[in-house]
C-alpha cells in the first residue's frame, strides 16, 4: 500500500496555505462539469493546467469554507439545564448547534484518489470550549473521587486539545461533487456521518484506576493431631493376610463335630495355639448349639456349623487330648475316647 503523504498544512497547528492538488494524466468528467457550474466567469477548461488552475484558485480561497457536518450539543452542565415538561422548550433552552467547519488541504487523483478536511481554527476552540467547560464537568461529577483524579482530568483535556488539531478527514475525491460557489461546499451522500462518528470518538471517557489486587491469604488446613489422648484412631488389632499361608497335605485334618476350639492342657494349648497360621487372628467361640447326642454314624457325615482355619496336631497330643466345652467333658456328648482315637490315627 503505498504512503499517504499529506502536506505541512495538515499538521497540527499549522497555519492555512493553499492546497496541494495532484491530477491525473485525465481529467474526470464529472471534475469538468463541477467546475463549470461554479464559476460565474466563463473559463476554457480544455487542458490539465487549466482544471489544475481553476481549482486551485477556487478551493484555496478565504470563503471556501465546508460544511463536514452538524453537532447538537449541550449549552451547560447536566447539572445546570433547565428542566421543563415541554421538550421543546428543553430542546431550544439547553442544547446548541455546532457547526464543524473544514477547509481543503489536499486533493488526490492519481494514487489515494481522496481529498483530505481539516477543522479551521474556529471550530477547534468551540470543540475545546465545550470539552472543557461542559463534557469534563459531566465527567467529573459521573466518577467517584481519588487522588490523581485532577491531574488525570487536566490530562485529558490536553489529549483532547492535541487532538483536535491533528484531526484531518479524508475521503473519497468524488465529494468534490458537493462544491459551491466560492469554493464552499457540504458532504453528500452520508458522509457527514462519518465526520460525526470521527469526532466523537474524540471525546475519550474519564476512567479512573482499576481497583488494586489484594492477596487473598487463606488459613492453613486443620490436620489431625498424632497426640490426641488415647489414640483412638490408630488401630489395635491387625488384620490376618488375605491367603492362609500354605500347610502341608498330611496337617489336614477333616472338620471337628465340635464348634468350638480344643483344648487339652495349659502347656499343650499354647504350643497348639502357637503353631496356627494365623497367629494374630484371633476366632470367636461361639455358643454351642448342638441339642443331640452323638450317634454311632460314620464321622465324615459330622461337619461344624462354623469353618475354622487349619490346625496342625502333633500325633503326641492326640491320645491325651479332650474337648473342652466349659459344660463339662467329651462324654456330655455321647464321645468316648475310643470312637475320637482311630478316628487320627489314619492321618499318621
Amino acid at each position: 500500500m503505498p504512503m499517504q503523504l499529506l502536506p505541512a498544512s495538515a499538521q497540527a497547528f499549522a497555519p492555512r496555505s493553499a492546497p496541494t492538488i495532484v491530477l491525473n494524466s485525465k481529467v474526470e468528467p464529472w471534475l469538468t462539469q463541477t467546475l463549470k457550474r461554479i464559476n460565474r466567469v466563463k473559463r476554457p477548461l480544455n487542458s490539465i493546467p487549466q482544471h489544475f488552475r481553476c481549482l486551485t484558485e477556487t478551493l484555496g480561497g478565504a470563503s471556501a469554507i465546508w460544511t463536514l457536518a452538524s453537532l447538537m450539543l449541550p449549552k451547560a452542565p447536566e447539572a445546570d439545564l433547565r428542566r421543563d415538561s415541554n421538550p421543546l422548550i428543553e430542546a431550544l433552552f439547553n442544547y446548541q448547534l455546532l457547526h464543524l467547519d473544514a477547509y481543503v488541504v489536499h486533493v488526490d487523483m492519481v494514487s489515494q484518489h481522496e481529498v483530505a478536511f481539516k477543522l479551521t481554527p474556529e471550530t477547534i476552540e468551540s470543540l475545546v470550549d465545550y470539552h472543557k467547560d461542559i463534557y469534563s464537568v459531566d465527567a467529573s461529577t459521573s466518577t467517584w473521587s481519588w487522588p490523581e483524579k485532577e491531574a488525570q482530568l487536566k490530562k485529558m483535556q490536553d489529549e483532547f486539545v492535541q487532538a483536535a488539531n491533528r484531526f484531518v478527514f479524508r475521503t473519497s475525491v468524488r465529494a468534490l461533487e458537493g462544491l459551491e460557489e466560492d469554493g464552499a461546499g457540504e458532504l453528500l451522500e452520508g458522509r457527514s456521518e462519518d465526520v460525526k462518528s470521527a469526532i466523537m470518538n474524540l471525546f475519550l471517557p474519564l476512567l479512573p484506576p482499576p481497583p488494586r489486587i489484594v492477596d487473598v491469604i487463606h488459613p492453613a488446613p486443620l490436620l489431625p493431631n498424632n497426640t490426641i489422648a488415647g489414640n483412638w484412631w490408630v488401630p489395635t488389632q491387625s488384620l490376618a493376610p488375605p491367603h492362609p499361608a500354605p500347610v502341608d497335605s498330611w496337617r489336614m485334618l477333616p472338620s471337628t463335630p465340635s464348634p468350638t476350639g480344643t483344648s487339652c492342657s495349659d502347656n499343650q494349648s499354647n504350643t497348639y495355639w502357637h503353631d496356627m497360621s494365623h497367629s494374630t487372628f484371633q476366632l470367636p467361640s461361639p455358643t454351642p448349639s448342638f441339642s443331640q447326642p452323638y450317634t454311632s454314624a460314620p464321622a465324615q457325615y459330622y461337619s461344624s456349623p462354623e469353618c475354622l482355619a487349619p490346625m496342625p496336631v502333633m500325633p503326641s497330643m492326640l491320645p491325651h487330648c479332650g474337648i473342652d466345652m466349659g459344660y463339662g467333658g467329651y462324654n456330655d456328648f455321647g464321645w468316648s475316647q475310643s470312637n475320637f482315637a482311630p478316628q487320627y490315627a489314619t492321618i499318621m
